[in-house]
């Protein structure tokens, strides 16, 4: 039986590595029933970073973003599970922190929109294409564990 949908992309960004909460923010997608199918602790290079935030080009806050993403190593990760992108996006909260649902990791662990820890993929395109940049397929590993029926089963 297959329980995943969906898959999407999550990057700790470099206040998420520097604070060491890499292990708290895997433990809280793990706990939410999401499925780690690969990671990658990389330095992102200037010219990848501006591919990734290709989107963001000509925005006030772009010089500032790359220059950030780029500053130390960070924790590039796939994520799988029924309804991932909403699941992700919903246990990493809104990414102003202060505008963040309460027990969210932003709500709970950030202050500020330029230092909110986690970027993840805001739609299935999004993060399709995302993991496309970032990983190639031999890289991903769905698996299975025994508890899945009781994580991702219908009545």
């Amino acid at each position: 039986m297959n329980f995943y949908n969906e898959r999407t992309l999550v990057i700790i960004k470099p206040d998420g590595v520097q604070r060491g909460l890499i292990g708290e923010i895997i433990s809280r997608f793990e706990k939410r029933g999401l499925r780690l199918i690969a990671a990658r602790f990389t330095q992102i290079d200037q010219d990848f970073a501006e591919k990734h935030y290709a989107i963001h080009k000509g925005k006030p806050f772009y010089d500032g973003l790359i220059k950030y993403i780029t500053a130390t190593p960070v924790m590039v990760m796939v994520w799988e599970g029924e309804n991932a992108v909403a699941a992700v996006r919903q246990t990493t909260g809104a990414t102003n922190p202060l505008e963040s649902s309460v027990g969210s990791i932003r709500h709970d662990y950030a202050l500020l929109t330029s230092r909110n820890l986690i970027h993840a993929s805001d739609s299935k395109e999004t993060a399709e294409n995302e993991i496309k940049l970032w990983f190639k397929p031999e890289d991903l590993f769905s698996w299975k564990q025994s508890i899945d029926e009781w994580v991702f089963g219908k009545n």
